[in-house]
């Protein structure tokens, strides 16, 4: 066998990760990822949230969760329709990740939730929900 036939063989189709960070931090937090991931020759977008890394954003502005995944929406929004990533998200990142995926499907090929938060419907859990519910009855 030829080193070409070799090369055929192991070569692994490219993929376009992109990577969400969590609280208090930025794309930044990726770097060594990215570098691993680019040069085994993926696509890789580490971006920064809303108010977060070098986003200019100011954090006391950024009112709700929707809008502190604006630049995640955003960029899936901006893909072409047949293009497919594989989103990884980190801590509080997890929540973004789902978010993305309950808005955008048909753009996710697959998840990594790595030391994630991973709630069905993104920030409320069904607890949140119960503890909401028994706040809501007045005392007696």
């Amino acid at each position: 066998m030829g080193e070409e036939a070799v090369e055929k063989m192991t070569k692994v189709p490219s993929a376009h990760f992109v990577l969400v960070h969590g609280v208090s931090h930025g794309g930044w937090c990726w770097y060594k990822v990215q570098t691993l991931l680019e040069s085994s020759g993926h696509r890789v977008t580490s971006l920064d949230l809303k108010a977060s890394g070098i986003d200019p954003s100011d954090a006391d502005a950024v009112r709700s969760f929707a809008d502190y995944n604006q630049p995640l929406l955003h960029l899936l929004s901006s893909l072409p329709n047949q293009h497919k990533v594989i989103l990884v998200g980190h801590s509080a990142g997890g929540v973004s990740v789902t978010e993305a995926i309950h808005k955008f499907p048909e753009k996710i090929q697959a998840t990594v939730y790595v030391g994630a938060t991973m709630l069905k419907l993104g920030f409320q859990s069904d607890q949140d929900i119960k503890d909401v519910s028994f706040l809501s009855f007045p005392y007696v």
